[in-house]
C-alpha cells in the first residue's frame, strides 16, 4: 500500500471508530430512560468481546484459507494473536485487521436491539462471542475471503462459487445483524412493561449522525484506498441516506399525517443501509432511489413486528434485515453498467443468473443468521436464565444490572445547577426573634 492509501484506510478507521458512540446514542435514545445505559455497555462492551475473540483466532475463520479447500470455513489457527501480521508485509495486513475486528464488533452491536432492557450483561457477553464463532464468522468468510490462486488460497464460497455481489457487507454485516436480533428477540420474549418510548430523541439524532459519518468510512474504506471507487461509494451513500429520509418522511405523512424525527432517522439509517451491498453498482440517481425504497422496506416490517408483537426494540431486523435485502435486489435488477461495478441489472438488460444469484445469497444469510443464533440463545436458556429477573426488570436494569443512572434527578432536579443557583439568589428571611415573656407581679408582692 502506497502513503496515500494507508492515510486514507487510517481514516475511515477512525470513522468507523465513531460508530460506536454513535449506536449508543441512537439506540439508548430510544429506549426508556432506566435502559440508556444498560444499552451503552452492550455496545461498547462488543468492541471489547470482537477484540478478543478476532486477535486470538476469528480473522483466521474469516480470512484464512478455507479448511479442506470447501470454502466453508477459514482456518483459525491461521493468525492466532495476529502473530503472523507484526512485521510490514507491504499490503497492510495489521491495518485490514483492525479494519476487520470493527466490522465485526459493529455487526454484533447492532444485534443488541432484540435484547434491550431484558438480557443480563454477562450473558450478553457469552452470547457475543458465541455469535462471533459460530454466525458471523462462518458468514464473513463466504463473503469476504477471495480465492487468491497464486498464492493456492481458498475463499468462501458464497462469493467465489455462487459470484454474488456484496460491496460492503449488506449479508454478512446487516441482513445477518437483523435476521440475529430477530431470532435473539423471539427467544427472549417480550419486555414486561412492554415496550416504552423514546425518553430524548436528540441523543438519538445525534447518534444518528455519527453513524452516517461513520458510514462514510465503512464504504469508503472497503474501497481498498485513495481512489475513485472510495470518492464513488461515499457519494453514493450520501444519496442513499436523502433518499432513505425523503422515503420515510412520505410514508408516514401519508400513514399518519405527520412526519417525525424518529422516522426521519430510522429513513436515513435504512438508506445507508440498502446502499451497502450497491454502493459501487448502482448510479447516483439508482442511489437516491435504493435509499428511497429501503426505507420503505423498512417501514413496513416496523409494522409487521408490531403486528406479531415481536420486541425487536431498536428495530434491527426491519432496519438492517429488510433494507440490505432491498439493497441486494436493487443490485439484481438495477444495477447499472456505468457504475465502476459494472454489474448490469436485469431490467437494464443484464445478466440472467443474477435472479438465482443474489436471491441464493439473501436466503442462505437469513437462514443462517436466524437459525444459528436462535439455537444458541436457545440452548444458553436450557443451561441458566439468560433474561432479568421481574424485580430487575420492574427497578429498571440500569440500577439492578450496574449500580448506575443516566440521570440523577433526585439529588440535582430537573435543571441540574440552574436550580441551585436559583434557590442560592432567593431572598433569605430574617430569623424571627424569640418571644419574650413578662411574669405576672403576683398580688402581694411590694410595688
Amino acid at each position: 500500500m502506497d502513503v496515500a492509501d494507508i492515510a486514507w484506510i487510517l481514516t475511515a478507521f477512525a470513522l468507523v471508530g465513531l460508530m460506536f458512540p454513535g449506536l449508543s446514542l441512537l439506540y439508548g435514545g430510544m429506549l426508556g430512560s432506566g435502559q440508556v445505559l444498560n444499552m451503552f455497555m452492550m455496545v461498547m462492551s462488543s468492541l471489547a468481546v470482537t477484540t478478543f475473540v478476532y486477535v486470538l483466532y476469528g480473522h483466521g475463520l474469516v480470512l484464512g484459507n478455507s479448511l479442506g479447500g470447501l470454502g466453508l470455513i477459514g482456518d483459525p489457527r491461521e493468525y492466532i494473536g495476529f502473530n503472523s501480521l507484526i512485521e510490514d508485509d507491504g499490503a497492510g495486513g495489521i491495518l485490514w485487521g483492525g479494519f476487520f475486528i470493527l466490522f465485526a464488533a459493529i455487526s454484533l452491536a447492532l444485534v443488541a436491539s432484540g435484547a434491550a432492557g431484558r438480557m443480563k450483561f454477562g450473558s450478553w457477553l457469552i452470547f457475543g462471542a458465541l455469535w462471533l464463532t459460530f454466525v458471523y464468522g462462518p458468514l464473513a468468510h463466504w463473503v469476504f475471503a477471495f480465492d487468491d490462486e497464486e498464492a493456492g488460497i481458498v475463499g468462501g464460497w458464497l462469493v467465489n462459487n455462487v459470484g454474488m455481489h456484496d460491496f460492503a457487507g449488506g449479508t454478512a454485516v446487516h441482513m445477518n445483524a437483523g435476521a440475529s436480533g430477530l431470532a435473539l428477540a423471539m427467544v427472549l420474549g417480550a419486555r414486561r412493561s412492554g415496550p416504552t418510548r423514546p425518553h430524548s430523541l436528540p441523543l438519538t439524532l445525534l447518534g444518528a449522525g455519527l453513524i452516517v459519518v461513520g458510514w462514510f468510512g465503512f464504504n469508503g474504506g472497503t474501497a481498498g484506498g485513495a481512489n475513485f471507487l472510495a470518492t464513488y461509494v461515499v457519494v453514493t451513500s450520501l444519496l442513499a441516506a436523502g433518499g432513505g429520509i425523503m422515503g420515510f418522511m412520505l410514508i408516514e405523512k401519508f400513514r399518519n399525517g405527520k412526519p417525525t424525527l424518529l422516522g426521519l432517522v430510522t429513513g436515513m439509517i435504512a438508506g445507508l443501509v440498502a446502499i451497502t451491498p450497491a454502493a459501487d453498482a448502482v448510479s447516483p440517481i439508482g442511489a437516491i432511489i435504493a435509499g428511497f425504497l429501503g426505507a420503505a422496506g423498512a417501514a413496513w416490517a416496523i409494522s409487521w413486528k408490531s403486528r406479531h408483537k415481536i420486541d425487536d426494540s431498536l428495530d434491527v431486523f426491519a432496519v438492517h434485515g429488510i433494507a440490505g435485502i432491498v439493497g441486494a435486489f436493487f443490485v439484481m435488477l438495477f444495477g447499472s453498467a456505468a457504475a465502476p461495478a459494472g454489474v448490469q441489472g436485469v431490467l437494464l438488460g443484464g445478466d440472467t443468473s443474477l435472479l438465482w444469484r443474489e436471491p441464493l445469497a439473501v436466503v442462505v444469510t437469513l437462514t443462517w443468521a436466524f437459525g444459528v443464533t436462535w439455537l444458541i440463545a436457545t440452548i444458553m436458556t436450557k443451561i441458566y436464565d439468560i433474561r432479568i429477573s421481574p424485580e430487575d426488570e420492574a427497578d429498571g436494569i440500569d440500577q439492578s444490572l450496574h449500580a448506575e443512572s443516566a440521570y440523577d434527578i433526585r439529588s440535582t432536579g430537573m435543571f441540574g445547577a440552574t436550580s441551585r443557583a436559583s434557590e442560592s439568589r432567593r431572598p433569605v428571611k430574617a430569623e424571627a426573634k424569640p418571644e419574650t415573656t413578662v411574669e405576672p407581679t403576683p398580688p402581694d408582692s411590694p410595688k
